[in-house]
């Protein structure tokens, strides 16, 4: 303060030395609705606290400030007289919205809400095939966005019409006028910042400028693309006001089920469905795969919930090399109804081959015999070896 020792920026918006951003915040906002000029026309007292407030929130709020203040104290940021900063205000625009406050970003410089204005992003939802994917594709697109009006070339004037000169600003699109201790500029009610007053609007457009239309947009959808995906077409969004650029296209992807597949990342999850004597003697099926029909072979001995893997057979990668993979989880029809015939031919086979293997007896951590392993692993069939074995995917799936 003028003329006085410059008091302690804590002590100013009382609060103590380990206080939070959060406190420092609070603290401030109640001393600025109590002291702020709107509220104490001409009191001198109140507009010196509201300065001092002001300037103790400027440093203890910014935290590179706060740490210079803490080490070295008023020197550390310059001392007293420390300019407003109108950035401080950003936080309370609420609080300060229709008061003298709502000013500061025009008293500085910032938010010029009338010059170039970038245009609005477009939201699409865009609905492809479950194997459409597998490459790269283009898609034809309607958009409807707002435009600027043929008729008024965007200017919202009726065409042979001229708007007329703001008679409140003298067409400077600013006003003028004084709130306490200050002089100010803000901009002008009657126009909007425009400088000019439209008195024939345009009637194509009603005074708007602009107008809807629909555009036909190409989105390229790269291979590998899946359900919630989202592409940004820079620049095909609404085009901006006042020479701004114009705003984004974003297209997001929703993919359609496809009856009896699933999909995780890049591969391809399916079933099939082969009979006892197929699963015991192995056998050769067609699998229908997104890029055509492929022929499984099935090991003899194939046991129920082995899952089988066609190489190569799944989609592309999004980013990186190489497809997926088409996985069939094999499943064993057991007949309900035999004939005297089937039925001892079982009976013969079940004498023959006996009862099951008790389980292993192996000690905890170590695995049981090859022999004796659970045969619901991935089967090293179709030139694939094993791996991670997916059946607990597939449960949950298909269940």
């Amino acid at each position: 303060m003028p003329g006085t020792a410059q008091r302690d920026y804590y002590d100013v918006l009382g609060v103590g030395r380990d206080a939070s951003s959060d406190e420092i915040k609070k603290a401030y906002r109640k001393l600025a609705v109590r002291y702020h000029p709107d509220r104490n026309p001409g009191d001198k007292s109140a507009e010196d606290q509201f300065k001092e407030a002001s300037e103790a929130y400027g440093v203890l709020g910014d935290p590179e400030k706060r740490s210079r203040y803490d080490r070295f104290g008023h020197a550390g940021v310059g001392g007293a007289g420390q300019p407003v900063n109108s950035e401080i205000f950003a936080d309370f625009q609420d609080l300060f919205r229709g008061s003298v406050f709502d000013l500061f970003g025009e008293m500085f410089g910032g938010g010029d809400r009338h010059g170039p204005a970038r245009g609005r992003d477009i939201q699409y939802e865009l609905s492809i095939d479950f194997d459409e994917p597998k490459e790269d594709s283009g898609k034809r697109i309607l958009v409807s966005r707002a435009e600027p009006c043929d008729s008024c070339r965007g200017s919202g004037v009726e065409a042979g019409k001229q708007p007329i000169l703001c008679g409140r600003c003298g067409g400077r699109g600013q006003e003028t006028f004084s709130r306490g201790f200050m002089v100010m500029s803000r901009t002008c009610s009657g126009c909007g910042g425009a400088g000019k007053i439209v008195r024939d609007p345009c009637r194509e457009c009603a005074g708007n400028g602009r107008t809807p239309r629909e555009r036909e947009i190409t989105v390229r959808l790269p291979a590998g693309i899946a359900d919630g995906n989202q592409l940004r077409v820079p620049g095909e969004g609404e085009p901006g006001a006042r020479g701004g650029p114009p705003g984004d296209l974003y297209v997001r992807v929703h993919v359609r089920p496809r009856r009896g597949l699933r999909r995780e990342d890049s591969d391809v999850l399916g079933e099939a469905t082969i009979s006892f004597p197929q699963a015991v003697l192995g056998t050769e099926i067609p699998i229908a795969t997104i890029w055509g029909e492929e022929t499984l072979r099935i090991p003899a001995g194939t046991q129920p919930h082995t899952i089988l893997r066609l190489r190569n057979k799944g989609f592309p990668a999004l980013r990186g090399r190489g497809r997926g993979s088409h996985l069939v989880r094999i499943l064993v029809e057991v007949p309900r109804k035999l004939s005297d015939r089937s039925r001892a031919a079982v009976e013969a086979l079940a004498e023959e081959i006996g009862p099951p293997p008790k389980a292993s007896s192996a000690p905890a951590g170590q695995h049981p015999p090859a022999g004796e392993r659970d045969a619901r692993g991935n089967a090293e069939a179709n030139g694939d070896g094993a791996g991670k074995s997916r059946s607990s995917f597939f449960d949950r799936i298909f269940s």
